[in-house]
């Protein structure tokens, strides 16, 4: 899918074109000759100050578009444009640049965390892998940081098992801040968090981005949390993005019956307000063989023969709203 956000700039901040990523597929005998198809042909674009929300079920390939895109794991085809610099072309000396760029913040902040290291040197880590400033200077920039997302200077010399989820994630969010990243790509940030620490930590990035004109790539399972923070809304499904739209225009007016079942399935926000809850049967299909035509039409109430043939094409139905599904064909 293209891209759609009214923005002021001219250019995106990142632009990914038919991103594709499959990987080899092993068993207990070796490898096998089908291949994962984890990505497929995946387009959307970020702008400056832009809050850019990547949904779907488990397995439907969000994590890995995000993990493509800073190359932590090498794309099978398609391209991305950081600030108009081919990312999938950049030589391994150049990604030291993207790097500075683009950071993550992972959904297990215990885990990109060294246990070994106090929490100001996790967070100088990244200053002094790109060998900016003095030791003394990488110190204080980690104090500021973790100063700002909440930590007081008796926090400074504890060990990251001293603190909760939630204050684990804020010295992730610290860490991520230490080199002036323009674009942070949240990999399920606050899933495992509690919900009353969830909308803490959402409200922190906001304000952060707010202050230092951030872009996200926020990635996520749960569209009420996803309604909070992002501007548009991407929705995947088997590797594919079947779905984009402001989101104020996604929730108003879902198109795709993924999304629609999606959005059902989301907690209302009041208990007096009933929601008519879709059930999909079926279970996701596999990746290794995913289905012929529209992906989702195993699962789909609307499927017609069509849907089992030919895969629907991208179509934009309004103003930055698209859908690959046939019931909005010609």
């Amino acid at each position: 899918m293209g891209p759609a956000y009214s923005s002021p700039h001219e250019h995106p901040l990142l632009q990914v074109e038919h991103l594709s990523k499959t990987f080899r597929v092993r068993s207990r005998h070796g490898w096998r000759k089908e291949q994962l198809k984890a990505v497929e042909d995946v387009s959307f674009s970020i702008y400056e100050g832009e809050t850019y929300g990547l949904v779907g079920e488990s397995g439907s390939g969000k994590s890995t578009t995000g993990r493509t895109i800073l190359r932590l794991t090498e794309p099978t085809g398609g391209k991305a444009f950081f600030q108009n610099e081919d990312i999938f072309s950049l030589p391994s000396r150049r990604l030291a640049f993207l790097r500075k760029k683009v950071q993550m913040i992972f959904q297990d902040p215990y885990s990109s965390l060294d246990p070994k290291k106090r929490i100001w040197s996790s967070v100088a880590e990244p200053l002094a892998i790109h060998k900016q400033g003095t030791r003394k200077e990488r110190k204080e920039r980690a104090l500021e940081l973790l100063g700002r997302v909440g930590f007081s200077s008796r926090h400074m010399d504890r060990f990251p098992h001293e603190f909760s989820g939630g204050q684990r994630q804020r010295i992730g969010i610290a860490k991520a801040l230490a080199l002036n990243p323009k674009l942070i790509i949240c990999d399920e940030p606050v899933s495992a968090l509690d919900v009353s620490i969830q909308s803490q930590i959402l409200n922190l990035l906001m304000e952060l981005q707010a202050e230092r004109g951030l872009s996200y790539l926020f990635i996520a399972h749960d569209l009420s949390v996803v309604r909070h923070i992002a501007d548009r809304i991407g929705v995947m499904y088997l590797g594919n993005l079947v779905e984009e739209a402001p989101t104020d225009e996604l929730f108003a007016r879902p198109l795709h019956p993924y999304t629609r079942f999606l959005l059902s399935a989301a907690p209302a926000p009041h208990p007096r307000l009933k929601r008519e809850r879709i059930i999909l049967q079926g279970e996701l299909p596999s990746p290794v063989n995913p289905p012929s035509g529209c992906v989702f039409h195993t699962r789909c109430p609307h499927a017609a023969e069509p849907c089992r043939q030919v895969k629907p094409a991208d179509r934009e139905v309004s103003s930055g709203h698209r859908v690959q599904c046939h019931l909005y064909g010609d």
